[in-house]
């Protein structure tokens, strides 16, 4: 019996360091597919952001008017900016574009004044705009002599956006179940090796809940070093892409980052918990022939 007890506690053995490599590793993966996904869903956005509605000023419209219609776009829930300009902003930003050759043939500035404003990316729809168009229509009647934004543009980054949207979910739903398998396993592989560990106390008295508590409590230890370690990769590989490439760094949003480290967290302690608590029941209720 004292022979028994030995080689089960050298062959029951906690391999925790294998389990908190492994579950590191997948969270790892799911880590940084899930800041590409946000980089994505930032990178729509901002090209969404960055499209212009022009509301050219009738000529005969007072500057009185003019604020006015400024504030009421400003103050939408849909608006991010707004800019007044003035005939002599319209040429300087023309010239910016384009060269100054016109000014030998043409002495007067032709372009004229607008209200130029770009919306949140959630209202990006021709729908949306052309509510907009119409609410200032209706409470500024004469003022807006034309608007104008390029409807083609909307449509395609519209759906482009909708339907990208649509395949990250799934791809996002199956990498989690993947992920939920993988740890599963990882934590089922590392308990195998403590099945006569916990066989052995089952058999010398201990009750269910005491073996139970001090393993639960391991695996939510090593749930959390998983994840942590798992976080300080996923952080060091984006200070390391965005010094490679910069233009990442303006896209980071650093609120959805403390999410998807906390989700990483989540995951991290409650499968590996789950998955330790269910392999330790699952040995606890087998007969000891059935371990070999």
């Amino acid at each position: 019996m004292s022979q028994f007890g030995k080689a089960s506690s050298k062959r029951g053995k906690p391999t925790y360091a294998y389990a908190i490599i492994g579950v590191s590793l997948v969270l790892f993966l799911f880590g940084i597919v899930g800041w590409f996904f946000l980089n994505l869903r930032k990178t729509g956005d901002y090209f969404k952001e960055n499209i212009q509605v022009q509301c050219f000023l009738n000529r005969d419209a007072s500057k009185k008017r003019i604020d006015s219609v400024q504030k009421f776009i400003a103050t939408l829930s849909s608006t991010k900016s707004v800019e007044y300009v003035t005939k002599e902003k319209a040429i300087k930003k023309f010239e910016a574009d384009n060269d100054t050759t016109w000014r030998q043939f043409i002495q007067n500035n032709p372009l004229p004044e607008s209200l130029d404003f770009y919306v949140k990316a959630s209202h990006v729809q021709s729908d949306s705009l052309r509510s907009i168009s119409n609410a200032i229509e209706a409470n500024f009647p004469g003022v807006i002599s034309e608007y104008k934004y390029p409807d083609e543009i909307v449509a395609k980054v519209g759906n482009f956006a909708k339907y990208l949207f649509i395949g990250f979910l799934v791809a996002a739903i199956i990498l989690t179940i993947l992920v939920i398998f993988s740890i599963d396993n990882t934590i089922r592989l590392a308990m195998y090796s403590n099945r006569f560990l916990i066989k052995t106390m089952q058999m010398v008295g201990a009750t269910r809940w005491f073996i139970a508590k001090p393993i639960n409590i391991r695996a939510v230890i090593n749930g959390l070093i998983s994840a942590l370690i798992a976080i300080v990769l996923i952080y060091t590989a984006v200070i390391l892409i965005e010094s490679i490439r910069p233009e990442f760094k303006a896209l980071r949003d650093n609120k959805s980052m403390i999410l998807l480290f906390l989700l990483i967290i989540f995951l991290g302690v409650s499968i590996t918990l789950v998955s330790t608590h269910r392999a330790v029941i699952k040995y606890l209720r087998m007969k000891l022939d059935d371990l070999y």
